[in-house]
Formats: C-alpha cells, structure tokens, sequence
C-alpha cells in the first residue's frame, strides 16, 4: 500500500532506484482476470477479451451427434383425464356421430403446475370411553404429527433446497411460498428448517471426513466469507464424490493433519506444513501468472512454459484415453528437461535485484517473476504431479467450482449474521453438493435428512 509517506520518501529516492518501483506500479494496473487471480468483477468496464485455455475442438455448440439428448414423455398414469366427444363428423358431411362407437383414443398430454400445489392432509385420531377408568382416551398420532396445524417434512425440505441449494434469499423465498401456495410463512421457519436439517447431518459429516482421510487425492481451497461484519474462512476438501465445506475465524488446516494422499491446491504457503504429498494447480494459477509474465514483461520463457505445461496435459489425456497407465521413465525425463531448460531462461532473464543500500529487516525485494520461478523451481515435483501421477488433476477446477456458490450467495444475501448460520450454510452445502455429485435426489436427500436417515457416501470400491 503506498501511503502518503512512502509516496514523500520517494522524491529522495535516486533515478535508478525508482525503475524497480515503476514497473511494479505498472504490473499491478495491468493485473486482471485473465493474468492473475483477480476475480472477473474486479475487472471493471476494461474487462480483457475472454481467453480459453482449452484447446478448440471445431465442433458446433449444442449436444453433437449421439447425443441422448432429454425430452418431455408422456405418462403411463396421468393425474386427471379429460374427455372429449366426438359428436358431430368432421370430414365435411355434417352428419351426427353420436350413436357411433369409439374405435380408439389420441392422447395428447399438457404438463401443468397447479394453482395451489400444497396438500393438505387431516389426521383423525378415534377417541373413545375406557369402560373401566371411564376416562377419554385417543389413537396416537404418527410420528412427526404433533402440532394442531403444521407443515410437513417434504415442505420443510423444499424451504431448505430453495435457501441454501438454490439460493433463494429469505424474503424472496417468503414471496415465493406467498405466490405458489397462498402460505405467508416466516423467516424464523425458515432459518428452523435448515438449523433441523443441519443438525440431523452429525452421522453424514462423520462419514465425509473419515472417507476424505482415506482418499489418494483430495482438492482443496479456501475463500473469504463476511460473518457478523468479519472477514471469516469458508475452507473445502473434495473429491469427485464427496464435498465438505466448514468455517473459521482463522486459515485452519486441523482436519488435514491425519491426511496422507496427495493434496492439490493453488500453493498456499502453510498447505507445505502438512505431512502428505502435494499437487498444485498448474492449469489455472500458474498458467495465468506465466500469461502476466509473457505479456506485461514479454519475456519468451514465461509463454514457452504456459505452452509446455499446456502440452504435457493435452499429452496425458492422450495417454490415458490409449489406456495407458503411467509414462516411461524415458519420456518423464523428456519432459522435466524440457521444463527445467525453460526455468533456466527464466532465471537468466530475471537476476537477482541488487541488495538495497540499507539493511532492512525481512526477505529481500523480488520481482513477479522472480516469486514465480522459486515456487517453479522450488516445487517442481508438485507442479508436474499430473505428469508422473495420472490420477492428480492439471487443475484444481473441482475445488474452485464448490467454492463457487458461496460466492454467488454473498453476491445475492451479502454476509452472514451469525456464526451458527454460517456453519448451518456449510453443512447443508457439504450435504447437497455430495448428493448432486452421486446423482441423487437433492429435495427427497434433504427430506430423507429430516427423517433422521441421511445419505451417507461409501468409500469407492
């Protein structure tokens, strides 16, 4: 931050020294979204021109031939059947068919939402005379039936689905129970259902962590989340199958310390603490620092590199759909050299800063380019994961994509109020995520919940 005392000191500072600062200052205006980790809102009316990394495959947009493809079916047993007689011929005589029998029917069927789709069901339980004690006595009610008048599981599930899965805010979902089903429900009975599902997801929660441990790869990230006006860490661990999602007051890897597979992330420093093997991601963050580099410091290195890695992904897919297991020991030199060769340009192109006149406390000064190469070079192993390890993925897309929603909730309903409701957001996030993932019923998963049985995920054979 270059407050108005560093901007003062500046007019002291000599020619030579002041070219280090001005390209810095001119590298943070040209960071955007396509060359950093900036978010795309960031970028304001100069957003850059949308660049894909994937490669064009020059077949037209829409589903390609073969494609299943879904549409409307009729069906077998419609809810209600509306007849129409046939009175009067149609061929152009006039003549009366009333007497006539019907040889056949031709359906059409029109799928419609009803006007009030909320079903009401009355429980009427007997109460009659013991001739013994000669008190009243009543049938009991079944389970969950225990108020004069109340909403039902189903109900509850779909306030829960539209809040937290499609992230209805609550005055708008209010709206929505007013319009569909003439019900003006509360806020509170919303925020009851889903405290109620949250706290049935105790046996879900325990399963995701234990099966998490036990993965061979597991994505994670992390994200910024305003809870009762502070900053606060929405963190996620995942995997094709599974999602868990949990908030702090701090950055806490706790969960981590008993995982012992191969963790992919975007480099965060204090990931390197943890005792299990690392991936990072080098299809998203590195390939867009190496897009900086290349194109603000048009350096040739940074673009050969984002090209190479781009190469060996597109050469490991090519691998594994050939059904090959791993690479040779032959070509996985190839390739390191290759990639050891472009990180010795980069550091003949970037020397090191000379050492400032006056001694100062910390790590000296370096350059984008220069911290880009450390962790290049640093953490070679982890950035060609994928290259030795076909089960490692090129990018960490699958974290950064359950991170994703969190975003757009904060964009819609701003921060959380609470802690507990921040939490109340994760676990149910954690729960819906995983049932989309395993092809479940999202809506009935969440009613099932309620019942006391939630999906519970098994470890993959």
């Amino acid at each position: 931050m270059w407050t108005a005392e560093k901007l003062t000191a500046l007019a002291d500072t000599k020619p030579r020294e002041l070219v280090p600062i001005v390209l810095d200052l001119q590298a943070r205006l040209a960071l955007n979204s396509s060359n950093s980790s900036k978010p795309p809102s960031s970028d304001g009316y100069t957003k850059p021109a949308p660049k894909s990394e994937r490669p064009k495959t020059g077949l037209p947009s829409g589903g390609q031939k073969g494609h299943a493809g879904h549409t409307l079916k009729p069906v077998e047993k419609p809810d209600h059947v509306i007849e129409h007689p046939l009175d009067v011929c149609s061929c152009g005589c006039g003549g009366s068919l009333r007497e006539q029998p019907v040889l056949r029917h031709e359906t059409r069927q029109v799928f419609e939402l009803p006007a009030r789709p909320l079903e009401v069901t009355e429980h009427r339980a007997e109460v009659k005379r013991c001739p013994r004690s000669g008190e009243d006595v009543c049938a009991p009610f079944p389970p969950g039936v225990e108020a004069p008048v109340q909403y039902g599981v189903r109900f509850f599930a779909w306030l829960v689905y539209c809040n937290v899965y499609q992230l209805l805010p609550l005055y708008r979902l209010r709206q929505m129970c007013r319009d569909l089903f003439g019900q003006a429900i509360s806020q509170a009975t919303i925020l009851t259902a889903c405290k109620n599902v949250a706290a049935k997801l105790h046996p879900f929660r325990s399963a995701i962590k234990r099966l998490l441990m036990l993965a061979a790869v597991v994505n994670t990230d992390e994200t910024g989340l305003r809870v009762a006006g502070k900053l606060h860490w929405l963190h996620v661990l995942c995997t094709p199958l599974l999602t868990w999602f949990d908030i702090h007051p701090k950055k806490n890897f706790d969960i981590l310390a008993a995982f012992r597979g191969r963790l992919i992330h975007d480099c965060l420093i204090s990931y390197f603490g943890l005792t299990c093997k690392h991936g990072l991601s080098a299809g998203a963050h590195l390939l867009r620092e190496l897009t900086f580099i290349f194109e603000q410091f048009h350096q040739p290195w940074a673009g050969q590199l984002h090209d190479l890695l781009l190469e060996m992904s597109r050469f490991v897919e090519q691998q594994k759909a050939a059904g090959v297991q791993r690479l040779a020991a032959e070509q996985l030199a190839t390739w390191r050299q290759r990639y050891d060769a472009l990180i010795a340009e980069g550091r003949a192109a970037n020397p090191p800063l000379p050492p400032p006149q006056e001694k100062r406390r910390g790590r000296p000064k370096q350059s984008k380019a220069q911290n880009l190469l450390d962790r290049l070079e640093l953490h070679a192993d982890s950035v060609l994961a994928f290259l030795y390890d076909f089960s490692v993925p090129f990018t960490n897309n699958l974290a950064e994509q359950d991170l994703r929603m969190s975003k757009v909730q904060q964009k819609i309903s701003g921060c959380f109020r609470t802690f507990e409701g921040a939490r109340t957001f994760a676990c149910i996030r954690s729960y819906v995520s995983t049932l989309a993932k395993n092809d479940k019923d999202i809506l009935e998963g969440i009613a099932d919940a309620l019942r006391g049985h939630p999906f519970i995920p098994e470890a993959p054979a």
